[in-house]
């Protein structure tokens, strides 16, 4: 028999007027055309363009002429190529040229789906029995381009939630920097993404233990410019696009939670972020971490990929390597178990796995611990997000695929000391697509990446049939008493 589950009336909607200032390039010759164009029209005829445009999008846009700035900046090679001085125009033509280079990206506009949930770090101001979390959701557009986006909400003492509104405003982040590598973490993921061996020998021999992106980019086009092969030219993009995945990403101070968008920001990650499972981690000492596990694409590669925040305000990314991070559906447990870091992974696609490290970007030796068993997931099975802390075990929110590819969301439980030793699994799904869920890009899927326990009741956000998303809640007693009568 199920257990009794309550589907909260809140959904959470795709928004197609949620737009984001992207640059916009068509490939050089068109470029350097239109700027010549651009370029032989006077003063006024500039100022006559740009401006209308300005009042136009500045409603659209917070800081509208910043980004068309750096727009312009991007293209300053191909003005130049087309007889043009950036430093000698005035900022009325910098930003007409910055606007021709720009195009408007509804990041929503297709799905808004598979969330995962935090205890928000600010939890002023609450009356007592509340809680304000933080939900992250997957956000995908044109193309099927995801990203990952925010919303605050309140979670009441009856078990209500509200979701706070969007603001008006979406940002792709103010600063973006690149890391120093540690060469020998870079090799070794270098060496499973297939480098070119002869180059991974040249960065060994002319890089320090810890170098650059400038170094590294100076070594990769000094081997360019000695090869016409394709297949050459091609690695050394990759190797440009896997350094370009070790990023800090800084958000203005004046953006809401719900402003700010994690957009795709190397080729690694060209089609998209996948299906975020934020956690709230707390370290030996007490500090408490935000660390997500996701999923970059680039339309042929997955490279599981770890991001890193204390305040939701700058955020870190680093790959994961080893031969436990080479699919997706990692899953970060809450805190250390027995000294080292644990992780979910589901690495052959269709059974869980457990394993540990004593450095969180580095995954060896997993370990199979629970593979599908009941016909609803036959297909596979994975997780939802990180496993919760009970009193009883880990509560791990897992999803199930079966007959008709049918997605389902249950549960099971794991010991507190070795993770490695289920002590129950339900028989039955928690939640299956009903009705008003199983219509969506992908039908009869719900899906989710991260719940949490509040005032005795497990809420879980989901997505529905990689739509839109909603939420669900089942007693937290009833449902390890299952659990630990066998399901």
């Amino acid at each position: 028999m199920r257990l009794t589950v309550d589907r909260k009336p809140v959904k959470v909607l795709p928004d197609t007027r949620r737009v984001i200032a992207r640059f916009f390039f068509n490939g050089e010759e068109r470029a350097v055309e239109m700027l010549k164009k651009i370029l032989i029209l006077d003063k006024e005829e500039v100022f006559n363009i740009i401006s209308p445009l300005l009042q136009d999008f500045s409603k659209r846009h917070r800081s509208i002429t910043k980004k068309l700035m750096r727009h312009c900046e991007r293209v300053r090679r191909y003005i130049e190529m087309a007889g043009g001085n950036i430093d000698e125009m005035d900022d009325w033509c910098k930003l007409l040229i910055g606007s021709y280079f720009t195009h408007e990206y509804s990041i929503e506009s297709a799905a808004f789906f598979n969330p995962s949930i935090v205890p928000d770090p600010d939890q002023a101001n609450l009356e007592e029995g509340q809680l304000r979390v933080i939900i992250s959701f997957r956000a995908v557009g044109e193309g099927h381009v995801s990203s990952v986006v925010f919303r605050r909400a309140i979670l009441d003492r009856d078990g209500s939630i509200t979701v706070i509104p969007a603001g008006n405003y979406i940002d792709e982040a103010d600063k973006i920097h690149n890391l120093i590598y540690h060469k020998r973490q870079f090799l070794k993921k270098a060496e499973e993404a297939d480098i070119n061996e002869h180059f991974l020998q040249v960065v060994t021999e002319k890089l320090e233990d810890r170098f650059d992106y400038n170094q590294l980019k100076g070594l990769v086009y000094e081997a360019w410019d000695k090869t016409t092969n394709p297949k050459d030219i091609a690695q050394y993009k990759m190797i440009l696009a896997l350094s370009d995945s070790y990023r800090r990403i800084t958000f203005s101070k004046d953006t809401d939670i719900s402003d700010r968008v994690i957009f795709p920001i190397s080729d690694f990650e060209s089609k998209g972020i996948e299906d975020a499972r934020f956690v709230k981690f707390t370290d030996d000492n007490g500090r408490i971490i935000y660390y997500a596990t996701y999923t970059a694409y680039d339309g042929v590669h997955i490279m599981p990929k770890l991001l890193k925040t204390t305040d939701f305000y700058e955020f870190k990314t680093s790959p994961l390597h080893g031969n436990g991070a080479r699919n997706k559906n990692l899953a970060l447990f809450p805190r250390k178990i027995n000294g080292k870091y644990a992780m979910l992974a589901r690495i052959d696609g269709w059974n869980n796995y457990l394993m540990y490290s004593d450095n969180i970007n580095e995954w060896e030796d997993p370990v199979k611990i629970q593979g599908p068993e009941y016909s609803w997931e036959f297909v596979q099975i994975g997780n939802c997000g990180s496993p919760i802390e009970t009193e009883c075990g880990w509560l791990v929110i897992t999803h199930a695929v079966g007959p008709m590819r049918r997605y389902t969301i249950s549960a099971s439980l794991l010991d507190l000391e070795d993770p490695s030793k289920e002590i129950g699994r339900l028989k039955d799904p928690l939640i299956m697509p009903n009705t008003d869920e199983r219509e969506g890009y992908v039908p009869n899927v719900v899906y989710s990446c991260g719940s949490i326990i509040h005032n005795d009741e497990l809420i879980i956000p989901y997505g529905h049939s990689d739509h839109s998303s909603g939420f669900a809640s089942v007693n937290l007693k009833t449902l390890l008493d299952r659990l630990k009568s066998g399901g």
